[in-house]
């Protein structure tokens, strides 16, 4: 091999030997050792964050419903990222992201305003506090904040490069605060910063339910609500699509895993549809605002 003053060259595929490196050094290692911050490498590194230990048998079984690695290069996420992540308290996500923008980006946890009056919510942040506490190093750094639903801010205005929700839009217009989130939001990015939003697909046949009580929400009706709020479409995906959802189950679409909120009944058929169909929406925060 050709020496240039006493140094070898670089590997031709360097993204390939920095992946291998980083997941023998283990996943807390990741994000230092991402070199650049290109699509292949981030990739690379998500497909070591998703083998890792830190994952259990359950969250890869959603895997091919939930498709993380390739929704969040849609995204444009990089290891350099300032995240904020809506609701995260399943987890799910947390396991992923923390530990990719762990060493050069930030990542912060926008969790439900805790409410004395109810146990599950308590219940459900102490068992996230668990979790970030059960591995300091891959969620030492995670900055857990409040994310409130009375138009407040979570996080300094323009402090964040992207905001990430997972199915949330349909519990907000549920809850009559969907106006109120997206404005929150939109403060919380930076100009030119990624809004990124999946959530239950309605049916464009049949008129939309302003308080989605069926889990649905209309690809169109999101986006209107969403544009109203100052954002703008860039991207759609079809990354999370499930042609298999026919969106007309007795309870919604809780009918469908990982809820399957009927119990027994017809469980075999909701489990074949598998998990519901899904939107993925990417906006971004006008530079001009």
């Amino acid at each position: 091999m050709l020496r240039i003053g006493g140094m070898r060259p670089r590997p031709k595929n360097v993204t390939l030997v920095v992946a291998l490196f980083c997941l023998v050094g283990g996943t807390a290692l990741l994000a230092g050792c991402v070199t650049t911050s290109g699509r292949a490498t981030t990739a690379s590194a998500l497909d070591a964050i998703l083998a890792g230990h830190q994952r259990t048998a359950a969250d890869r079984a959603r895997d091919r419903f939930r498709h993380p690695k390739n929704t969040l290069l849609f995204f444009g996420i990089r290891p350099r990222t300032r995240v904020l992540l809506v609701w995260p308290e399943s987890g799910w996500y947390t396991k992923i992201i923390a530990p990719l923008v762990r060493a050069r980006g930030r990542y912060y946890a926008g969790v439900i305003a805790p409410d004395p009056g109810s146990r599950f919510l308590a219940a459900r942040l102490g068992r996230y506090r668990r979790l970030l506490a059960s591995r300091p190093d891959l969620y030492g750094r995670v900055k857990v904040v409040t994310f409130p639903l009375n138009g407040g801010d979570a996080v300094p205005p323009g402090s964040v490069d992207m905001v990430l929700s997972f199915r949330d839009l349909h519990q907000w217009m549920a809850l009559g605060d969907a106006q109120q989130a997206l404005a929150t939001i939109y403060r919380a990015l930076a100009p030119g910063g990624v809004f990124g939003v999946v959530d239950n697909r309605g049916d464009p046949a049949v008129p939309q339910d302003p308080l989605a009580k069926n889990g649905y929400v209309r690809q169109d009706y999101a986006i209107r609500l969403i544009e109203a709020a100052g954002f703008r479409l860039v991207a759609t995906s079809e990354i999370n699509a499930n042609p298999k959802d026919t969106k007309n189950y007795p309870c919604g679409v809780w009918a469908l895993p990982p809820v399957y909120r009927l119990g027994n009944i017809d469980r075999g058929m909701y489990r074949a549809i598998g998990e519901s169909d899904r939107f993925t929406l990417k906006f971004v925060k006008p530079r001009d605002d």
